[in-house]
């Protein structure tokens, strides 16, 4: 729809030098309903159409000074001179006048003649021309400006003629310049060489009237760099009903396609490695699988997880970690890609699609493979793709990985199934001693529902109360006295029974839970010390702590706790960590365990002696007892090197005024050497195994017996506690 905007009553500009002919003009206008705005001259009719902006100028041909035909030239110069009509009046109709009055840009001519009354029509005419074209103007204004920003452009093709009419913006668009002339080969020329012959093939179509014009393709822009285009258009029908032609729009959607790009980058792809991520994964899966069941063929998935990844982010920050990701994104990429030599020897075509699962891990789908032998040719060549060392802006650091492999179709056949067995192919790996691959077997999928049974069990066993603590008496030989009790942590399952430490400890290190079981082990040392204080038994109760209890005031608050609701001493209480966890957290457990001993518990470092650098730590820590690796006990009496360390460790400890302690002693032969040696407190099954709570109580009433009384060595008794 156009919009006509007028003024209620259009101001008009007579210019004349003659008095009575501007009088007429303005009866004559005025009763026509117009305003009336006079000058005696051009200079003066300048500068009252500059300030005024009449809607129409009446102008006399002869005037004095400047004239007619100069005043109008200087008019259409003016700023919104050019779209205003000016009429030239004149008192004949001279043809050469007339002539060059259209020549300095006049709307129209008119002689002086002409009847007043018959002149205010004809400037209403004149005006409303004007309006409609001001109107027409202005919306091809708004188009050209929507165009411009939705950058879009219209042309239209005219076949028999070959004559083209493009928008400028479509002239932008092609990159062809100001002035360039409309062709169809220039417009051919413009499409990029990669998609011309498709643009050539839709546009004869669409002449043709057997499709319509509706294709994307690229073209050189106007900045040097191509623009991705979207085509459109219809058939031109001629006179006789024919396609005459076409007509269309041109548009760039080039900013549209980049961030459809970006979004499927961001749907499709890791942000981090820039490898595709797992949904993308399993749709190529998917297609290998099918490809796989038409050909016979085998697809091969490898699970892949770094080995000890969490140490790098430990010690060296997750920035360190994440460029590591990226330099094994970079080597597996290398190591799986099509061309490389590690498929020579397997006929056909092999496909590999490499891709992050998250974290740490990494997956490969292998197509069109004939044998197992060709997927593990593959893990062999990322195995040795991070064998050399990885500089992080400085340090340098080795990595390894465990991988696990599951075969379509033997082992799943679907993604989801090969992932989960190729996954658990990954942890058989891991378990094998790390840094080599390991092919599913279904026996592997028994024992990972069996530990996810215990994880599931292992949640629930706090708040159903079935953990029990089993006592071992920690003695002074030379006195024969019992000075210490260790408490040890087991699991009295409802169904399994007694788990042994080994089964359950490892499980609930890696899931965290070890935290609140320590806790819980911790609470109950506190309950039983003061209960046995009460009784008038002196002796330290000691309970092992998990490493990760070091990393957080966690452990610091719960002691704290412990001895405020148990009410036991904090001499009583003895913490023991693992000379390996306090290595591997060496600074957060100086800075904890100083503040458990500011509290008065006594801390123990046991298995000491497999260590290198504990030594470094022991003279700027005093601990208050060393509990000598196991290890070192069994061997003390037939091994020279076991018996020269275990004395050096008394040597020491005598030095740092710190207690040696020998754990695991089980018969009289070993118990003679560490006393010759300077041992005096020992604990093992030689004075006593672990028992439960009743069984230790009774001991306790029998007075000696609980250091006596001697149990068959168990060579069950060195797992975890």
């Amino acid at each position: 729809m156009t919009e006509i905007l007028a003024a209620a009553s259009p101001l008009i500009l007579t210019v004349d030098d003659d008095p009575t002919t501007r009088a007429f003009l303005r009866t004559s206008l005025e009763s026509a309903g117009l305003e009336v705005l006079e000058a005696s001259g051009g200079e003066e009719a300048i500068r009252l159409f500059a300030e005024h902006r009449p809607e129409l100028v009446l102008l006399d041909v002869a005037m004095p000074g400047l004239d007619g035909f100069a005043t109008c030239a200087a008019l259409r110069a003016m700023p919104g001179g050019a779209s205003v009509p000016i009429v030239m009046l004149t008192g004949s109709d001279d043809l050469d006048a007339i002539t060059r009055a259209y020549e300095v840009g006049a709307t129209d001519f008119e002689v002086k003649s002409v009847k007043w009354v018959i002149l205010g029509q004809r400037i209403h005419y004149l005006l409303r021309s004007k309006w409609t074209l001001d109107a027409l103007r202005a919306s091809e204004a708004r188009l050209a400006a929507a165009q411009r920003i939705a950058r879009i452009g219209h042309w239209e093709w005219e076949a028999a003629s070959g004559r083209h009419l493009w928008s400028e913006q479509t002239l932008r668009l092609l990159g062809t310049g100001e002035g360039a002339k409309p062709s169809h080969e220039r417009f051919l020329a413009r499409i990029h060489p990669d998609d011309r012959s498709r643009a050539r093939h839709a546009l004869d179509d669409a002449l043709r009237a057997e499709a319509e014009l509706d294709i994307e393709f690229r073209v050189g822009g106007d900045g040097g760099e191509d623009l991705v285009v979207h085509a459109q258009g219809e058939p031109v029908l001629g006179p006789n009903g024919q396609v005459a032609g076409l007509a269309g729009t041109l548009q760039d959607v080039t900013e549209r396609r980049r961030a459809e790009e970006r979004i499927r980058r961001l749907a499709y792809f890791d942000a981090q490695t820039a490898l595709p991520n797992r949904i993308l994964f399993q749709e190529r899966v998917h297609q290998a699988i099918a490809d796989a069941r038409r050909s016979r063929r085998l697809v091969a998935l490898l699970f892949m997880d770094l080995d000890h990844f969490k140490r790098v982010n430990d010690t060296l920050g997750h920035g360190a970690g994440d460029l590591l990701l990226c330099e094994v994104a970079s080597r597996l990429n290398q190591a799986v890609r099509d061309t490389d030599p590690l498929t020579r020897g397997v006929r056909g075509s092999v496909e590999s699609v490499l891709a992050r699962h998250g974290g740490d891990e990494f997956i490969v789908c292998l197509s069109g493979i004939e044998r197992a032998e060709d997927a593990a040719r593959v893990a062999t060549r990322i195995l040795a793709a991070l064998e050399s060392p990885v500089k992080l802006n400085g340090p340098e650091v080795y990595t390894t990985a465990s991988v696990g492999i599951a075969l379509y179709p033997q082992d799943g056949d679907d993604p989801e199934t090969l992932l989960k067995h190729a996954d658990a192919a990954m942890y058989q790996a891991k378990a094998s001693g790390r840094n080599n691959y390991h092919f599913y077997d279904s026996s592997l999928s028994f024992r990972a529902f069996q530990r996810l049974s215990m994880e599931t069990s292992l949640r629930r066993a706090i708040e159903r109360e079935e953990f029990v603590v089993h006592w071992q008496p920690i003695v002074s030989v030379p006195e024969r006295m019992l000075v210490g009790v260790e408490g040890l942590v087991r699991w009295n399952h409802p169904e399994m029974g007694l788990v042994h430490p080994d089964e359950f400890i490892p499980l609930a290190e890696e899931t965290g839970l070890i935290v609140p079981i320590g806790e819980w082990v911790l609470a109950e040392a506190g309950r039983r010390r003061r209960e046995w204080a009460d009784a008038g038994h002196a002796f330290r109760v000691s309970v092992n702590i998990s490493g990760l209890h070091l990393r957080g005031p966690g452990l610091v608050d719960t002691v704290r706790r412990v001895l405020r609701e148990s009410g036991a001493d904090a001499q009583g209480l003895e913490i023991e960590i693992t000379e390996a966890a306090f290595l591997q957290h060496a600074q957060e457990a100086l800075h904890t365990l100083r503040r458990i001993k500011e509290l008065g518990v006594r801390v123990a470092i046991d298995d000491f002696g497999t260590g290198y650098s504990s030594l470094n730590y022991l003279r700027r820590f005093q601990v208050d007892t060393l509990k000598i690796d196991r290890s070192l006990i069994r061997g003390v009496e037939t091994d020279g090197n076991c018996e020269a360390v275990t004395a050096a460790i008394a040597a020491l400890a005598r030095g740092l005024q710190v207690v040696p302690l020998a754990e695991g002693v089980e018969n009289p032969g070993q118990r003679d050497v560490l006393l010759r040696q300077g041992y005096t407190r020992m604990q093992g099954y030689l004075f006593g195994k672990p028992v439960p709570l009743p069984e230790f109580s009774t001991a306790l009433a029998w007075g000696d017996d609980v250091v006596h009384r001697p149990s068959p060595p168990n060579t069950n008794h060195a797992g975890p506690r």
